[in-house]
């Protein structure tokens, strides 16, 4: 039997389980087993982007030791936190011979949720339904750090009943961006405001998100501004049957 090992993230494991519990169905269905390392923490991008290079190489050097003692490919259901593994383990190790080895050989194993169903297992249905419209917002890591589109909306494009409806502007940031929306809080209203504009054109009552962050920076801005529509990560779509 495959196996991966889930890394559920902060913001899933603290906001939002009923996405960790969506992927492991999914996965079971599929005939995968998900094992989930106890000892796993945050993979430090927090750090990593406050500019905290000696924490964050701390946080990833804990992670990176988790992980080598646990089998499987490791799948997680953030963009951000894929691309932090991938990337910026590779920078915060450069030129230490003993870690980046180490990092090197953890960042090869790490997928983002719907590029590990597309890519590496070649599912692109999974047998899901909903009913009425959903539309698509790529998170700017999931996007562009990634490079991965066609794999969430090819999945979207094969849950029946539902019609994949186009987001203006998908590809303009939702204004969360990690510390970006502390550090400049007035910049992140704008782009929420104008992402939460560009939904309302859709008419569709359900946005779709593949990053935990995305997902708690729009549904908080609708709930503020009492709007109906509501926010879900792509696997609660998939979950649904």
């Amino acid at each position: 039997m495959t196996q991966v090992q889930l890394f559920i993230t902060c913001l899933t494991d603290s906001f939002f389980p009923q996405t960790g519990e969506a992927v492991v169905d999914i996965f079971h269905r599929l005939g995968i087993r998900v094992d989930l390392a106890r000892e796993q923490t945050c993979c430090g991008q927090p750090q990593f982007n406050a500019g905290l290079r000696k924490d964050a190489r701390a946080i990833a050097e804990h992670t990176i030791k988790v992980f080598e003692n646990n089998k499987g490919d490791i799948v997680t259901p953030s963009g951000s936190c894929a691309h932090h593994f991938r990337h910026n383990y590779l920078e915060l190790f450069e030129g230490d011979s003993v870690w980046l080895p180490r990092a090197k050989a953890i960042s090869e194993r790490v997928f983002e949720f719907t590029e590990y169903l597309v890519d590496k297992l070649g599912v692109t249905d999974v047998g899901a339904t909903w009913d009425g419209p959903l539309t698509y917002h790529p998170s700017c890591h999931t996007l562009r750090g990634l490079n991965v589109d066609k794999q969430p909306r090819t999945l979207l494009q094969n849950v029946k009943g539902a019609t994949l409806v186009d987001l203006p502007h998908a590809e303009e940031c939702c204004g969360f961006g990690g510390i970006m929306s502390v550090e400049h809080p007035e910049l992140s209203a704008e782009w929420l405001k104008r992402k939460i504009s560009n939904l309302e054109m859709t008419q569709s009552p359900t946005l779709v998100v593949t990053d935990a962050g995305c997902l708690m920076h729009i549904a908080g801005g609708l709930n503020r501004q009492k709007k109906s529509q509501r926010v879900v990560h792509i696997a609660e779509v998939l979950n649904q049957r």
